[in-house]
């Protein structure tokens, strides 16, 4: 198994991970008016993404090409 194989897989899965306990945490009831110190909804969304990105660089590492040149769409209308 590849170095950047595992540490994908790996990062994939913490990225998840954060990503629950985010959703977890801006679920709580909020018990008075002072405002949230961490904007938990914001955190879950942005390591939904990162989950994203790091999904896409795991099929590259796996050998798949991907980017708008291999698209079925073409880089663009010309």
């Amino acid at each position: 198994m590849s170095v950047h194989l595992g540490l994908s897989v790996l990062a994939i899965l913490l990225a998840i991970g954060f990503a629950v306990f985010c959703s977890y945490r801006a679920g709580l009831p909020r018990d008075d008016l002072k405002p949230k110190r961490l904007p938990w909804t914001f955190l879950m969304i942005l390591s939904g993404f990162l989950a994203f990105i790091l999904l896409v660089h795991l099929f590259n590492v796996l050998g798949f090409e991907t980017g708008p040149e291999n698209s079925i769409f073409g880089r663009g209308i010309r």
